[in-house]
């Protein structure tokens, strides 16, 4: 057994799966507070990484300080979005409310490939080195970059969430918005600072995988794969997420490694996670960390 090559690509899916629990906590993040799944959250990725590589390539300006544009673009960005197209939508069916997302969903897929191309593009190269030496494992610095990010958002949110005016009130209106309301709490002020959240989050992610593989149309796919890391993890829980994208970012980085080195089958890589979704939903329905939703009749 090649351990080397074993042990880098676990490395890999542990940076990955960082990733994958950051855009995770954004998918659970809109959905606790509006209680609305968004499928348009790729499409945040997708956007963030093409509005950083316009900051750069058309402006001309240095990495960090686009990023910091980006983020400040996307914060507005998704404030807007959901003022705009989705309060009008509160009291609807929540079905109505995922078709609409669903709807923003293809129409950012377009917007972009009219305003950028189809083509994928780079990023102008931002690091000298090509790869670090971290313990002997080979890393893109992206990843480093990725890794301390990741971190930093988690650690933000738990200390947004216990400890500041704002994170508190999304938590009241998560647990029970009417409650939320007769306490002073502007409910519409909560959503759209949740969507606010999101989009900036997501577009961090979008940003470095740009970095990594270049900016395509593939990287609204990632909201897609992160959807079963969400629940997996349980969709209602932060730490879930977490949880569910660390579990599948190594869970595809040791399918491709028995895939290449024993078994042949091909693109183990994509559906591995999804199999293994399945048996533990079989034994755990709300995820690993959901909560279960009694009813009683």
């Amino acid at each position: 057994m090649n351990t080397d090559l074993l042990l880098q690509l676990i490395i890999n899916g542990l940076i990955v799966g960082l990733l994958y629990g950051v855009v995770g906590m954004c998918f659970v993040l809109v959905y606790k507070s509006t209680q609305i799944v968004n499928f348009a959250q790729g499409e945040f990725l997708l956007l963030g990484a093409w509005v950083c590589w316009a900051f750069l390539v058309y402006m001309q300006i240095p990495f960090f300080l686009g990023f910091i544009f980006t983020m400040l673009f996307m914060a507005l960005f998704g404030v807007l979005l959901q003022m705009i197209v989705l309060r009008p939508m509160i009291g609807e069916p929540i079905i109505s409310v995922i078709m609409v997302t669903i709807g923003l969903s293809i129409f950012f897929q377009a917007l972009t490939k009219w305003i950028f191309g189809v083509a994928p593009q780079s990023y102008p190269k931002v690091f000298e080195a090509n790869s670090v030496d971290v313990f002997g494992l080979s890393i893109e610095p992206a990843y480093l970059m990725s890794t301390v990010i990741a971190l930093m958002i988690m650690i933000g949110f738990y200390f947004f969430f216990k400890h500041s005016k704002h994170g508190l009130a999304m938590r009241a209106t998560a647990f029970d918005q009417q409650a939320a309301q007769s306490l002073g709490i502007s409910v519409k002020q909560v959503f759209a600072m949740s969507w606010g959240i999101a989009a900036t989050v997501s577009a961090t992610a979008g940003v470095v995988m740009g970095m990594v593989n270049g900016v395509s149309d593939s990287l609204s796919v990632l909201g897609i794969k992160v959807f079963p890391a969400v629940i997996l993890g349980g969709l209602d829980s932060i730490v879930g997420a977490i949880v569910g994208g660390l579990t599948i970012g190594v869970l595809e980085n040791l399918a491709e490694f028995f895939d290449s080195q024993y078994f042949h089958i091909g693109n183990m890589y994509d559906i591995a996670p999804f199999y293994v979704l399945l048996i533990i939903l079989w034994f755990k329905p709300y995820g690993l960390f959901g909560t279960k939703d009694i009813e009683r009749i």
